[in-house]
Formats: C-alpha cells, structure tokens, sequence
C-alpha cells in the first residue's frame, strides 16, 4: 500500500527494525542507526565558551543510549553572533582540552558527534554581541545593523577555519545552521533579505552565501569528514522563506559534496509561531520531505514532532526520511534509543502545559538537560513562570563572565539592551 493511502501517523505499531539499520553517508562514514539528536541551545557552557561537566555526561549519556549521530547546537565560531552566553565558542583561544575530551564522551559507542556552526546575525543576544544581519532592522525587541561586504566576503574562510578546528578536536563532523532565523535563514528568507547586491534579491543570490560557506567547508575538512546543513521547510511567516523556494534550495544543494540534510522549520524572529503550535498531529515536516526526496539523492533527515517509535519507523520505512532528529523526546527520555530498540517499546510521556508566559517550554526543558547533565533527578513540576525566571537569571549571571573572556568594542550593557526576546519553541526553532 501506498504512504498516501495508509492511516494516519500512530495507526500501528510498526516493526522497529528499519530504526536500527546503519545509515551509509556520502563521505563514507556510516551512521549505526537512523536516531539522531537533534541540534538545540542545551545552553550548557560555562558562560566563557567552553564546555561544562554537566554538557559532557549530557551527551555521554545519549551516546550511552545508542543515537547514531548526536549534534551539538549553536557552537560558535565567533563570540560577537553567539545565540546565549551558554553556547561554545570554537575559536583560537579556546579550552581545547575540554573541547577534546566532550568530543570523546560524546562519541562514546560508535555514535558520530557534529558540532552545529552557528552565527546568530541578527538575533545576537545583545547583552553579549552585536547584532548584524544581512539588512538593517528596527523592531520590537530586535535591533540590528547590516552586515558590509568585508563581513560577507570574509564568512566562508571563518566558517571554514571553524570546521576544521572541529575536526582536529575529534568531533564527527559539522551542521551548518542555515535554519530558525539565524544569519544563513536570514539570509535565505525574503522577508529578512532586503540587499540589493549580489547576497540579496534573487534566491540564487540569496542562496549564494549558505553555498560559498559550505564550498569552504569541504575544501577546508575534506571529502571524509560529514558535512551536514539544516534548512528551514519554512519561516512559517507571511513573506519568509516558503517550501516552493525550500526545494530549490535543496536542489541547487543536490550539486554541493554534503553527507546530509536537517529538515526543520520555524524561526526565532519574535512573534513567529512556533511549530509546535501547529494543529496537527504526528511530525511537522514528513509531507516536505516527500517533495524534497524527489530534488535530492543526499540524504535527509527529518526534525520535529516526533513523539512516537511507530511514527519514527513509518517516517524510515516510507522513504521520507533517512534518519529521525529527536530532541524534547530524548529530554524527557535520554535512553529512549534503547527502550525503542527494545520488543515492548514505549515511548515518552509529553507533560501537558496551562499557557504560560512566553519562552516558559523552552526553558522548562532547557532546565531539565541540566538536570540529566548533573545525573539529577529532573523537577517535573510544571511551573513555566518559575522556569523561566531560573533560566534568565542564568543567562544573566553569564553574562560579565562572557563580556570579560570576550570584550567587543562598543557592546552594549544589560541596561542598554531591548528585553531579551525568549522564543516559544517547538519542533520549529531547536527543540523539536
């Protein structure tokens, strides 16, 4: 029968085998399985861009329980665009030993572990950087200034240099982060791309960085290591990135040596919807993923609403997706590899949340990776308000620890900068 004519997501439960067969990239290497974790902001560094105890044992227990690939968000390879002060920074200067020794934790048992470049743009957190984008913005909560041609011009090699060091410190291999509204979907998107040179206008040119990027990458890493991207179906915003456009990029990619495409979607843009707040059951982008399959032979993975074994193993085994990306899940469940591989099964319980303030979910499940991390007991209660005044006052306390490890000339303080904006996010903007 058909994907088209079955039941819905869930009608069955499936055999969970096509899960456990091993992935063959393009580069040679071979994923064990097809569960991955999927990139978020676990926000775990210790404030100055290192890696913390607590983020090692994280994602040494995820390797533990058996992901395939596992990939570590908004690693960055330059201070000024970083995301939160709670995000790595590869860059000269850094904690190399500790960098090392989370690329070997979080390897453990064969699991393949991808840094995620990430460049903030325009969403900068303002507290610790200097928000740019490819245009000049003056909105609620968000401010920033254009990006010269010297910034774009000298994006490629950075990136580059940033991959590379990823590679000499044993880690598996990269993601660029061309997704949820960060500089390369700015980049991308219509609605945020106002230039009128050759990075803007056309989709050919609005494309023209997120290729010359990864062009530099492979020259940079070489044909055996994996180079992944992450792109947006779509910006879910009126005017954005939309999936017609979405295909063509993934078919101008079909010429670019990649080992793998990371479909997500959403964006972090305030007042963006989140993907979560779709009304519809099962994952978000399975029926883009059929049309991108038509434009690709690269494989593809797929991110976001993803909550049951039998919807993972439908996902595989009707071809719309290669490997299955997983993040809330594996927070509520960090073993859940092994329990899926398992004859019984059983599949995570989602806490139901009252409405609550915005950014409460987010940093409900930003709080309980910590809790994994420190092999705590999470606190499940489901008191958004209180999680998210612990996770800001976090991001605050980082904040002099970061500025003094990375001072910018001309970077704004607390006072000066708009009232952080903290996304509602779903399977659309890093927590899927």
């Amino acid at each position: 029968m058909e994907p088209e004519t079955r039941r819905g997501y869930g009608a069955q439960m499936k055999n969970p085998g096509p899960l456990f067969q091993p992935l063959p990239l393009p580069c040679g290497v071979v994923l064990k399985n097809r569960i991955a974790k999927a990139a978020m902001s676990d926000s775990l560094g210790d404030g100055r861009g290192g890696p913390t105890a607590a983020q090692m044992r994280l994602y040494e227990r995820w390797a533990d329980a058996g992901v395939a690939l596992s990939i570590i968000g908004e690693v960055q390879g330059d201070p000024r665009f970083a995301e939160k002060p709670g995000n790595l920074v590869l860059a000269p200067g850094a904690d190399e030993m500790r960098l090392a020794e989370l690329a070997r934790r979080g390897s453990a048992g064969g699991t393949t572990l991808l840094v995620q470049l990430g460049h903030a743009g325009a969403l900068a957190h303002p507290p610790i950087g200097t928000p740019k984008g490819p245009s000049a913005l003056d909105l609620p909560g968000l401010t920033c200034a254009a990006m010269t041609r010297q910034d774009l011009e000298a994006l490629p090699g950075q990136f580059a240099q940033t991959a590379a060091h990823a590679r000499r410190l044993g880690f598996g291999g990269v993601e660029l982060h061309a997704a949820h509204g960060f500089l390369l979907s700015q980049f991308l998107s219509p609605l945020f791309n106002r230039r009128t040179d050759r990075w803007g206008g056309s989709l050919a040119n609005r494309m023209r960085l997120v290729l010359e990027i990864t062009d530099a990458i492979r020259k940079a890493v070489g044909p055996h290591f994996p180079v992944a991207i992450k792109l947006n179906a779509t910006d879910q915003l009126e005017g954005g990135l939309d999936e017609d456009e979405a295909l063509d990029i993934i078919a101008a990619l079909d010429a670019v040596d990649l080992d793998l495409i990371d479909i997500s979607g959403g964006t972090y843009f305030p007042g963006a919807p989140a993907s979560s707040d779709r009304k519809t059951n099962g994952p978000y982008f399975i029926d883009f993923a059929k049309r991108a399959r038509s434009k690709t032979t690269i494989p593809l993975m797929v991110t976001g609403g993803f909550k049951r074994r039998s919807e993972a193993v439908e996902a595989v085994e009707w071809g719309a997706a290669d490997i299955i990306g997983l993040a809330r899940a594996l927070a509520l469940d960090p073993a859940l590899p092994r329990r899926w591989h398992s004859a019984d099964g059983g599949d995570p319980e989602f806490p139901r949340f009252t409405p609550g303030p915005e950014g409460g979910i987010t940093a409900w499940y930003t709080l309980r990776l910590t809790a994994l991390g420190e092999d705590r007991t999470p606190d499940d209660t489901d008191d958004l308000h209180a999680a998210l005044a612990a996770y800001e006052t976090r991001d605050r306390e980082r904040v002099p620890h970061w500025t003094q490890r990375f001072p910018i000339q001309g970077q704004r303080t607390l006072e000066d900068a708009p009232v952080p904006f903290v996304p509602v996010v779903g399977g659309g903007a890093g927590w899927p």
